[in-house]
């Protein structure tokens, strides 16, 4: 068991030492209409003034493949009413500059290694054969059973099985499954694209906001998607296994992001900034996560956002073990944009969720 994702973010020399990805935290989102006092309506304003400074988005940033055809301009309104000018960028579906996988572990000895990771909003964990054996301690239920008297893990390695498990109501015959997707199980074996509605220069909003739907997209052709369900995931007595990149598959989206890991980067970063690896939808840059060392030494906003000289502003991504990688968006998106479904989900079995068992 981990407290970090395991990849390590590159860095300027000058904090090169400071690696591990861990816990981010920041207050939560006002959205819209909502009542607040006067320290957070103080943050907000500080949040939504200094996003005005951004470039607006740099197609020449995303990597080769990242993007299928050519980006068109077109005329768009925002959830603020403002009248402005989007991208419309298809997204390829599957990162292009690394490979998936691995998942799920063979067996309850099998090393993280040859395994994936998993987040439940509390912390990062390597998805070795002992996590999966020791399921039913670490969620204090009996009721996780998910590999045989041999030790070999229960995996969802066919298409079918991955479907019946991958959907909100998990066929009972895969509770107890860990659940690991392919693009040889997507339709035709491809992956999914997506297209997108993206301001070409962010438009501050009146407040930040809570992301509805997807928030973003990142540089190497992959949407960030919203929150896993854990609660849910959990309750069908499954573990939706990611990868080391914090992304999975589900059969009706493909293959998406949860969590930041410091993949996907554009391979720069400033002195004392971590790298930029994609771009929310409103229309500012994604960072990767600070360490929690590095959090010291810097002042982010509500939204884990700042302004600096080099990069104007931009958003930090939440620690993977937040499973909720932008924090909230100070700018307008295009209305009803990003409004998507979510990760591989389960209902709730009868006896309740675990731990209540």
């Amino acid at each position: 068991m981990i407290s970090s994702p395991p990849h390590a973010l590159r860095r300027p020399s000058a904090v090169a030492g400071l690696l591990s990805v861990v816990a981010l935290f920041a207050s939560s989102c006002s959205s819209p209409g909502t009542t607040t006092d006067a320290t957070t309506t103080e943050a907000s304003a500080t949040a939504t003034q200094s996003a005005a400074a951004s470039t607006g988005v740099d197609l020449t940033l995303f990597k080769a493949g990242a993007v299928v055809g050519d980006p068109s301009t077109v005329d768009c309104t925002l959830s603020g009413g403002a009248e402005t000018t989007c991208y419309e960028i298809t997204i390829s579906g599957y990162p292009t500059d690394h490979e998936v996988g691995p998942f799920c572990p063979e067996t309850i000895t099998t090393g993280a290694d040859k395994a994936g990771i998993w987040f439940d909003g509390e912390g990062v964990y390597d998805l070795d054969g002992e996590f999966i054996a020791n399921l039913a301690e670490k969620y204090n239920d009996s009721g996780w059973q998910m590999y045989d008297e041999n030790g070999n893990v229960f995996v969802t390695d066919t298409a079918e099985a991955f479907e019946a498990a991958a959907r909100p109501d998990v066929d009972p015959a895969y509770q107890n499954y860990c659940i690991e997707g392919s693009v040889d199980y997507l339709e035709n074996g491809e992956p999914i694209t997506s297209t997108v509605l993206i301001p070409t220069s962010p438009v501050a909003a009146a407040a930040p906001s809570e992301p509805q739907g997807n928030q973003g997209v990142t540089l190497d052709g992959v949407i960030i998607a919203a929150s896993a369900p854990v609660d849910a995931i959990l309750g069908a007595y499954t573990i939706a296994s990611f990868d080391d990149c914090g992304g999975h598959f589900n059969p009706f989206e493909g293959y998406h992001l949860h969590g930041a890991t410091g993949c996907s980067e554009t391979g720069t970063a400033s002195e004392g900034e971590t790298a930029m690896f994609g771009y929310a939808m409103d229309g500012y840059p994604v960072h990767s996560p600070y360490s929690e060392a590095e959090l010291a030494n810097v002042q982010l906003d509500e939204c884990n956002g700042h302004t600096t000289e080099a990069e104007g502003y931009h958003y930090h991504a939440n620690s993977a073990a937040k499973n909720q990688v932008i924090q909230c968006l100070v700018g307008q998106t295009v209305a009803g944009e990003g409004d998507g479904g979510g990760p591989p989900a389960g209902g709730v079995p009868a006896g309740g969720a675990p731990g209540n068992n």
